[in-house]
């Protein structure tokens, strides 16, 4: 179910690139390019992060929660609105920056995962213009999948939004959580069946929530404790292991290389093709042949 949201604004243009049909769950982004203008926003359901990507900085006159702030906005800076909060901007000269919303919703959900504040209770604050290199780190990753269209980045993705929920409730919460971290990696067992699980599942479109699920642990947790036992994050072991397959088809079959990239859950020859030279350093035709 979509958010409720209201968004009205004198500027007309749309985002260059928007994440809206991709896929992407709890968490929408778009990366805008406006001329000089002013905007009203006001998002019910969403926390939102707006992070210039100016090359040169913009003069910005800002209103939210009753406070104003004015100055500029270089690459780099960033705003954070949370839900229910109206928001309005005028800049002087064309902007150019990325808008991250995330739901309210899940922020909550990892709240209530990873920490030991009632949720319900939960409440962001605002920033005008501060420096999160974390946040910025996040945005430009986020931004390079938007940029790439990679639709079986789903895994990705979803590891990405967990983290950056987590840094928000650590950082940016009204009242600082104490956040429960578990020491080690999986044990075996678990290992065991989370491996299989993916091995088993390769042509489908493995969520980290599916994967968590497994364990009943939240998603956070999951990736942590994943990446410590097998030095890989989730998203990324899941690749290797598609492009694994994709090497024994490629070698032991006579199957069309669009064929390959479904079994291996890749969405196109394209796909496959772009993953398995970023990997492997030659195309598949390149790899059968050789």
């Amino acid at each position: 179910m979509k958010p409720e949201a209201t968004h009205q604004t004198e500027c007309t243009s749309l985002p260059i690139l928007s994440s809206q049909n991709q896929g992407w769950e709890n968490i929408l982004v778009e990366q805008f390019q406006h001329p000089a203008g002013e905007g009203e926003y006001h998002y019910i359901d969403e926390h939102t992060i707006s992070l210039s990507l100016a090359p040169r900085p913009v003069r910005l006159l800002q209103i939210q929660g009753g406070k104003t702030y004015g100055g500029l906005y270089g690459k780099g800076d960033l705003c954070i609105t949370p839900a229910k909060l109206p928001f309005f901007a005028r800049w002087d000269r064309d902007d150019h920056y990325l808008q991250i919303r995330i739901t309210s919703s899940f922020i909550q959900t990892v709240a209530r995962e990873t920490i030991d504040t009632n949720p319900d209770q939960l409440e962001l604050l605002p920033e005008f213009r501060t420096r999160d290199p974390h946040i910025e780190s996040i945005g430009m990753m986020l931004l390079a999948e938007l940029k790439q269209e990679n639709f079986g980045g789903r895994l990705y993705i979803e590891s990405l939004a967990n983290v950056l929920a987590v840094h928000l409730l650590r950082q940016y919460a009204a009242t600082k959580p104490r956040l429960a971290i578990y020491e080690g990696g999986l044990p075996e067992r678990q290992l065991i069946q989370v491996l299989e699980y993916i091995n088993e599942n390769l042509h489908q479109d493995i969520k980290l929530a599916d994967l968590a699920a497994l364990l009943d642990m939240s998603q956070f947790h999951f990736s942590r404790m994943f990446k410590q036992a097998m030095r890989t994050a989730p998203y990324q072991y899941l690749l290797q292991q598609r492009i694994e397959k994709a090497k024994q088809l490629l070698k032991q079959t006579e199957r069309s290389i669009i064929e390959i990239a479904f079994l291996c859950g890749f969405n196109s020859h394209s796909h496959l093709s772009k993953q398995f030279r970023q990997l492997t350093g030659m195309t598949p035709t390149s790899y059968r042949e050789n």
